[in-house]
């Protein structure tokens, strides 16, 4: 399940000549290689749809984006019909309702319909796709052949994977492939039989998943869904925050319940990560809210004695008034700031501010300089810069890439997998 506050045009953005169509009436220009979904998101059209969503390939199996085009057979599948100069589009009509109600209708007869109950409710896409098509019931019913009956996979610590609830989509599958790049995920079976299967038909938690998310961000149902969501419930409002691990610099949205993070949502429009991240970033927030995390300020008296809580004002007050002591006693000098290297700049600014205006000298350090100061003497040496010169995307476009003495896979997981896919 997508970000609560992201729109979504179907298909990937493409680069190529403008292409004047119109849609329901309406000219719009776009570039060649565009699907007819997209063209019409950018005009504020949305296309019903199951199995499409920007980050992957047009796909086609879902059958409810099916549009009219002047002058051509059938009801062409929008998300893999491209644009042409002059086509005429509607992507409304009396029939193309009839029929999407139909496959919608299908659809629904083998997912049970108790959405009030279920942690994806106002924010699962089967549901509003029935309620955009006004689909509330079904003439088929659960009674015959179903997929009712298919255990539920609770394996993998950070997400379930319900089959009863799953579509067949392919999202997943496709997800694992094209954003991951690990290929743990595969349709298993023909026809009616067909369902999700990780690796060998294994357990997730025992098959090559590396947990990263990507399968459970792409689901467009509940049945691939963060345990977190389940236990603490729909979030109240969303974040923008950037992972706090490695030094990819990852682009999330928190979605928040009062003081509890219910889940981290890899942001779409993260420069960085693109709607993608790695199973720290996206799963380990529990540090937040660990019993062993301090949260309330202490002081001591001198290494001997025990810590003791105490307010604010008075933890302030005390580290003030030692400061003082020590530089009264020790010189100016005697006090410094060193800052970690998961600070951020803005924090490490103040750090440094505090030294040097408050305390009156220049002992400003950071522990980034000391694990950083032989690569930033090798790079300057080798390339002439003490930094990296190419973005991330950059390797999406590079022929060769050469890894020398680094292991991007376990140190920075969404730069490997641009690595992978490349």
């Amino acid at each position: 399940m997508y970000s609560r506050d992201y729109r979504d045009f179907g298909t990937p953005p493409v680069e190529g000549t403008p292409v004047t169509l119109e849609i329901d009436g309406v000219p719009v220009t776009v570039p060649a290689g565009t699907s007819i979904m997209r063209a019409a998101a950018t005009l504020g059209r949305s296309v019903p749809k199951l199995c499409a969503t920007d980050s992957l390939k047009a796909f086609g199996s879902c059958r409810l984006c099916l549009v009219e085009i002047e002058g051509r057979r059938g009801y062409p599948a929008s998300c893999t019909t491209l644009v042409g100069e002059g086509l005429k589009v509607r992507t409304e009509s009396a029939r193309l309702t009839s029929l999407r109600r139909g496959v919608m209708e299908l659809y629904v007869s083998d997912h049970p319909l108790d959405c009030v109950s279920c942690p994806a409710n106002g924010h699962c896409e089967l549901q509003n796709m029935a309620e955009l098509l006004d689909v509330t019931d079904t003439r088929y019913g659960l009674s015959g052949k179903n997929h009712q009956h298919l255990p539920k996979d609770t394996s993998n610590p950070y997400f379930t994977f319900d089959q009863t609830m799953c579509i067949a989509c392919s999202r997943c599958v496709r997800a694992c492939d094209e954003t991951q790049g690990t290929f743990a995920l595969t349709i298993q079976g023909r026809g009616f039989a067909s369902k999700v299967a990780a690796s060998q038909n294994e357990p997730f938690f025992t098959s090559e998943c590396v947990s990263c998310g990507a399968c459970v961000e792409a689901c467009p149902t509940v049945a691939l869904t963060e345990k977190s969501l389940i236990a603490l419930g729909a979030p109240d409002r969303v974040v923008t925050t950037t992972c706090a691990y490695c030094g990819v610099g990852c682009s999330f949205k928190a979605e928040v319940k009062g003081e509890d993070v219910v889940r981290m949502v890899p942001d779409r429009d993260g420069h960085a990560n693109h709607g993608h991240s790695c199973v720290k970033g996206r799963f380990a927030f529990g540090y937040a809210t660990h019993p062993d995390r301090i949260t309330t300020p202490m002081i001591r008296a001198s290494i001997n004695e025990p810590w003791r809580q105490v307010e604010w004002d008075e933890a302030i007050s005390h580290a003030a008034s030692e400061f003082r002591r020590l530089q009264a006693t020790y010189g100016r000098d005697a006090i410094g700031g060193i800052t970690s290297s998961r600070c951020t700049n803005e924090e490490t600014f103040l750090v440094q501010k505090l030294v040097r205006a408050a305390f009156g000298n220049n002992n400003v350090d950071t522990c980034a300089r000391v694990c950083h100061s032989p690569t930033g003497y090798g790079l300057k040496s080798t390339i002439g810069e003490s930094a990296g010169t190419q973005a991330f995307d950059s390797v999406m476009k590079a022929d060769t890439i050469i890894v020398v003495g680094a292991n991007p896979t376990e140190g920075h997981p969404v730069f490997a997998s641009q690595l992978k896919r490349r």
